[in-house]
């Protein structure tokens, strides 16, 4: 899913940079107001486990590499805000130290996803889990479904990106200058190779951290009051006594 240099035209990458830029100040704002103490480790290792996990890439038809992200799990334990932070970092450290992604391109593939994942995952989560306790099975499959909607969807995001450019950028001849290809060929070849494979890795993955944490410390949950195990633990000696 990481664009190269050369896949979009100046219109797209210039303004992909111009729309994320104040979506980088406002989240770095929201998480120096938002983020507990105890969440910074948690911040600095969803950064290591995103940049760790994008960087088993497959090649795809279309012009891109399918993988899984991670950010949706990391979008529903932080939050979305706190999440394109993230996510951000290890896209520019792919970028710029492995050429993982173009330069021109960091703001497009930090749209796709760092924006598009967490805040489609946090709030696929909410929809589907509303209401039920944060300990029920329920939860986990919202977090599953949530995990393969977000990849899904920034892949579509991608797959738009690029089929755009024949229409934005050609000779006057119509041969395109940037990706070749139109969105009846970029899109089925991205979301369709996502939606049947990675995004179901996606949900796998999510799913089981998910369910790990709910076992363990639902307060690490964004948004969720604190209920530890030991705190869960006292609860059910109360209600026996």
């Amino acid at each position: 899913m990481h664009i190269p240099d050369g896949y979009l035209g100046p219109q797209t990458w210039i303004a992909m940079w111009i729309i994320m830029a104040p979506i980088w100040l406002y989240a770095g704002k929201r998480l120096s107001e938002e983020l507990k103490s105890r969440q910074v480790p948690l911040l600095a290792m969803s950064a290591a486990f995103s940049f760790v996990i994008m960087m088993f890439n497959i090649p795809i038809p279309g012009g891109s590499t399918g993988h899984v992200v991670g950010g949706a799990i990391i979008g529903i334990i932080l939050g979305p805000w706190a999440a394109v932070i993230a996510i951000t970092v290890a896209l520019v450290l792919q970028a710029l130290v492995f050429g993982d992604g173009g330069f021109f391109a960091i703001a497009a593939n930090c749209f796709n996803m760092a924006v598009v994942i967490p805040f489609v995952a946090f709030y696929t989560y909410k929809l589907i889990s509303n209401g039920v306790a944060i300990t029920s099975s329920r939860r986990v499959k919202a977090a599953a479904i949530a995990g393969w909607a977000s990849l899904t969807a920034a892949a579509a995001s991608t797959a738009f990106e690029f089929g755009i450019q024949p229409i934005l950028n050609h000779t006057a001849e119509g041969v395109p200058i940037y990706m070749p290809y139109s969105l009846n060929v970029t899109l089925p070849a991205m979301i369709i190779e996502h939606a049947l494979g990675f995004s179901v890795l996606e949900a796998l993955i999510t799913a089981l951290i998910f369910q790990y944490i709910q076992r363990t410390d639902t307060s690490l949950f964004y948004g969720e009051k604190s209920r530890t195990r030991v705190n869960k633990v006292l609860e059910e000696s109360l209600r026996r006594s």
